[in-house]
C-alpha cells in the first residue's frame, strides 16, 4: 500500500499523519482503494478499504472523526472520534482523536501547533476557498485554544493543479487575479497558491509550509479525481491525529 506522508509532520514523534492512494485496495478497477461511501462502489468494499488503510497507518476506525463535506466553510470542533455531520474542517485539541479529510481533487490541508497540540483538517474545494474555509479554522485554532500562527505547521496536500482546473467566468471573478488563470477564453483556478496565500496572511512562516507536487488529475494510476472520473472516481483520506 502507498502512503504518503509530510516530511513537515514526519518531525514530530507524537503525530500520525497519513495520505492515501489509490494502491491497496479490494475494490475492483477504477476504484481500487476507494475510501468513499458517496460513489459507485460497493460499501462492503469500502469498509474493507478502510480497514486495510487504517490498520496500516496503525489506527482504528473507532477512533477516527468524519465529516459530511459539502462545500461550505463549516468549521467544528471534535470532542471525540465520531461523524460530526456536515462540515468541511474539524479541529480538535485531544490524542487518539484523528480527523479525516476525503479527497478527490478538492484542496485538503492539515494543521498542527505543537505547543499548544491543536490540530485541524480542512478540506477547501473552489466555495470552501472563497469562503476562507481555511482562515476560518485558523482563527478557531487561536480563539478557543491560544494557538501561535507563528509556531503553526500546515501540509497543503494533494489536489488538482491549476492548469487541470478550468473554471466557468463566474467562478473566476470570485477570485484575485493573482490565482486565475486566462487562456483565451478559458479560466483556470489556482486553489494551492490561494490556500497557500491564506495561510501566509495569517501569519504561518513559509518555512512551516509544505505543498504537495502531487496533482490528482494527472496521475491516474496512483490518485482518484473526480473531474478526471466523475463517477468512476474513488476518493481518497487524508488523516492527522496526536497519538500522546
Amino acid at each position: 500500500m502507498h502512503i504518503i506522508k509530510s516530511n513537515l509532520f514526519e518531525k514530530f514523534p507524537e503525530l500520525l499523519f497519513g495520505f492515501s492512494t489509490k494502491h491497496g485496495g479490494v475494490s475492483p478497477e477504477p476504484f481500487c482503494l476507494n475510501l468513499g461511501l458517496n460513489t459507485n462502489d460497493e460499501h462492503e468494499n469500502v469498509f474493507a478499504n478502510r480497514k486495510l488503510f487504517f490498520d496500516a497507518i496503525g489506527i482504528n476506525e473507532d477512533e477516527v472523526s468524519f465529516q459530511k463535506q459539502i462545500h461550505s466553510a463549516t468549521v467544528k470542533y471534535s470532542h471525540s472520534p465520531k461523524h460530526h455531520g456536515e462540515c468541511d474542517a474539524l479541529i480538535t485539541d485531544r490524542t487518539r482523536n484523528f480527523l479525516a479529510v476525503s479527497v478527490a481533487d478538492c484542496v485538503p490541508v492539515f494543521l498542527y501547533e505543537p505547543v499548544k497540540k491543536i490540530i485541524a483538517g480542512v478540506h477547501s474545494g473552489w466555495k470552501g476557498s472563497e469562503g476562507k474555509i481555511l482562515t476560518l479554522s485558523v482563527k478557531e485554532m487561536k480563539e478557543k485554544f491560544g494557538a501561535d500562527t507563528s509556531q503553526m505547521l500546515a501540509y497543503i496536500g494533494p489536489c488538482i493543479s491549476a492548469k487541470n482546473y478550468e473554471v466557468g467566468a463566474e467562478v473566476a471573478e470570485l477570485f484575485d487575479e493573482k490565482f486565475v488563470i486566462r487562456s483565451g477564453e478559458k479560466f483556470y483556478l489556482d486553489l494551492k497558491k490561494q490556500n497557500y496565500s491564506q495561510l501566509i496572511e495569517c501569519g504561518v512562516h513559509s518555512d512551516n509550509i509544505e505543498i504537495s507536487e502531487h496533482c490528482t488529475f494527472d496521475e491516474k494510476d496512483l490518485l482518484h479525481s473526480y473531474r478526471r472520473d466523475r463517477e468512476r472516481s474513488g476518493r481518497m483520506f487524508g488523516v492527522i491525529g496526536m497519538l500522546f
